[in-house]
């Protein structure tokens, strides 16, 4: 058996366990959905904040780590430093092994856990589940993968050989059943990271079709075989790879698989545009449904958006909001976030992204399980170091404001069991959260921001600017809305509108939010129409540098870099130049094309830029790749 044995439970411990487990009182931790937040039972928000364990789902069928260390103080120690879920990692070929009486004994080091001895994996598994009720943690299953493969998560979809969609539906059923009436399991997560591009023979789309490969009908069906079984479990819905851009269709061909001018790239799981346009529809469930994405840094795969300055605002606004955020902000449903994490202080950019998406999770609360726990995580290490034992304190630091805290303690997602137990030093139970002097906590949205002011009105911009909203805790930043999409969250009371269509009316509200994730009602509509040119303002200093980037038969892509030169901000750019005959622009990204001969302007979100500043915007091209001369830029 590889690593040093871990000391055994002791045996008083071991006896006030199984006397706990006996004693608890089911049934009373159920949760489900109210409008973006999950709630408990009372209508309380909850925040699910978690880290994974894998290892059932790999060929051991049991959690990684069981060689040396010992389940039960792995257990606590998660609970102790505030892990309230556990998100598990499973295969439908491991469910359906269980389902058919087929569970084995797998390999673990009986000495370092002398509690599992003669045990087969179901009973290990269902031995932690009383372990998780006794210390106040709540379970998350996730079919990772259709067989229980060590790289079972790289296959794209949920079927494959023997493992059919039926059988994968099967498995659900059966795990409904087997724990509808244990609310230590509150939540499943459908299907880890579907994914796949157009190119690849087996994907995962989301459309409104019944195609076997179509996740979107999988998910709906999966979930109302499910709701019908235990219509009080979380139902998590990850999203895939790619979406069609607007205009396009899945049958569109994915001429540049790096960066598509048909279809918009993601983390495999990460990309959820499609619910924008086929939402999912549990019916009468609705109100179990969450939606999950992934997201990861440079150091799992270098994106294009890392190969550029990025930091929180720019993540949020080019990845995050068009993916997956818009489904929290517009109020539609919670997230999950089910994965984020990596290495600590071995690449800066790594380090950027991943506190900035730890403090966009605690700016809007949203529910997350960090990745992981394990440390033989081969791309992203671990919370526990080699041992099995030690903490990587450095990561867990990052992660800490990120764990539901309530008063100095961390507050479990049990309603009786304190996070870590009874008599437990660093948490409380929710019971405790929603009494005790806390009531039930800051539910006090602020007051509705005055109407937005318009100012510096132009053919592509407008300054908003409205009166602050008060709180009885305080305001932390505000919604600016188009319509009814989000489009920035600013900490003032102003913000610069830009990339807008001259000639064109607009509407624009605003509405705060507080620390504790209350949101205030709307202000009165702004409406604004642009005016019928581009100009505005004064002309700031102005550079484009036009560069070809890769070329083919009958094709090229390219991009174009703005840079400030000036000495003062500027809040929009244009840049023109001419091809020859023969050459157009077919498609562009992270601008807006106004003419074909060729005037691109700014999108909204990378039209503001400081002194010294640059952005880019890249093409595709049809025809052959020259280089224009001369090419011209404004900024005002």
């Amino acid at each position: 058996m590889p690593g040093v044995a871990a000391s055994a439970a002791s045996t008083t411990e071991k006896a006030a366990i199984v006397q706990q487990q006996a004693a608890a009182a089911p049934g009373s931790d159920w949760l489900h959905v109210q409008g973006n937040q999950i709630v408990d039972a009372a209508g309380n928000p909850v925040w699910l904040t978690g880290v994974n364990w894998f290892g059932f789902n790999a060929s051991e069928r049991v959690f990684h780590g069981l060689w040396s260390a010992n389940i039960t103080q792995v257990t606590k120690s998660m609970a102790d430093r505030g892990i309230n879920i556990v998100r598990v990692p499973i295969s439908t070929q491991l469910l359906l092994e269980w389902k058919n009486g087929q569970a084995t004994a797998p390999n673990v080091n009986t000495y370092a856990n002398p509690e599992l001895e003669g045990k087969n994996s179901l009973q290990i598994f269902e031995f932690w589940l009383g372990l998780c009720e006794t210390y106040g943690i709540k379970v998350l299953l996730d079919v990772h993968s259709a067989e229980a493969d060590n790289s079972g998560h790289v296959h794209p979809v949920w079927y494959k050989g023997s493992i059919t969609p039926e059988l994968y539906y099967q498995a659900w059923e059966w795990a409904a059943t087997r724990w509808k009436n244990n609310d230590t399991v509150v939540a499943f997560d459908l299907k880890n990271e579907p994914h796949g591009t157009p190119n690849d023979t087996t994907r995962a789309k989301w459309d409104n079709s019944t195609d076997v490969d179509n996740w979107k009908y999988t998910a709906e069906t999966a979930a109302k075989r499910i709701l019908a079984i235990n219509p009080e479990v979380l139902i998590l819905v990850e999203g895939q790879e790619v979406y069609p851009r607007e205009g396009k269709t899945w049958s569109s061909p994915n001429t540049n698989p790096d960066l598509s001018p048909n279809y918009y790239y993601n983390w495999w799981g990460g990309n959820l545009r499609g619910v924008k346009d086929y939402p999912i529809n549990l019916g009468t469930n609705q109100d179990q449904l969450v939606y999950s994405p992934h997201d990861y840094g440079p150091l799992v795969y270098n994106q294009p958006w890392f190969d550029k300055p990025f930091d929180k605002t720019t993540l949020t606004n080019d990845v995050w909001r068009p993916n997956w955020l818009y489904l929290h902000e517009n109020g539609t449903a919670p997230l999950l976030i089910g994965e984020w994490g990596g290495r600590l202080g071995q690449d800066a950019r790594q380090d950027k992204w991943m506190t900035a998406l730890r403090d966009l999770i605690v700016e809007h609360k949203l529910h997350q399980t960090f990745w992981v726990l394990n440390p033989n995580s081969g791309d992203t290490g671990g919370l526990l170091l080699d041992d099995w034992k030690t903490w990587d304190e450095q990561k867990y630091a990052l992660l800490k404001p990120a764990l539901w805290q309530y008063g100095g303690k961390f507050v479990s997602l049990d309603h009786q069991v304190p996070l870590g137990g009874t008599g437990s030093t660093t948490g409380i139970s929710l019971g405790q959260r929603y009494s005790s002097g806390g009531g039930t906590g800051d539910t006090t949205a602020p007051t509705t921001p005055g109407q937005p002011a318009a100012s510096d009105i132009s053919g592509t911009g407008v300054t908003l600017t409205w009166a602050a909203s008060t709180d009885n805790v305080g305001v932390t930043s505000y919604d600016v809305l188009r319509g009814s999409a989000v489009i920035a969250t600013v900490s003032g009371t102003t913000y610069a509108v830009t990339g807008l269509t001259p000639s064109t009316a607009y509407s624009f509200t605003v509405r705060a939010r507080d620390a504790a994730g209350n949101v205030s009602a709307a202000s009165a509509a702004r409406s604004v129409t642009t005016t019928a040119g581009g100009g505005g303002g004064t002309s700031q200093g102005c550079e484009a540098v036009y560069k070809t980037t890769s070329s083919w038969t009958g094709g090229f892509q390219g991009e174009v870099t703005v840079r400030n030169t000036g000495t003062s901000a500027g809040t929009r750019w244009t840049v023109s130049w001419t091809y020859p005959s023969g050459t157009t622009v077919a498609s562009l990204w992270n601008g807006v094309l106004t003419t074909p001969a060729v005037t691109v302007r700014n999108a909204d979100h990378n039209g503001a830029l400081a002194a010294g500043a640059s952005t880019t915007f890249g093409f595709i091209g049809s025809g052959p790749a020259t280089t224009p001369a001369p090419i011209t830029c404004t900024l005002s």
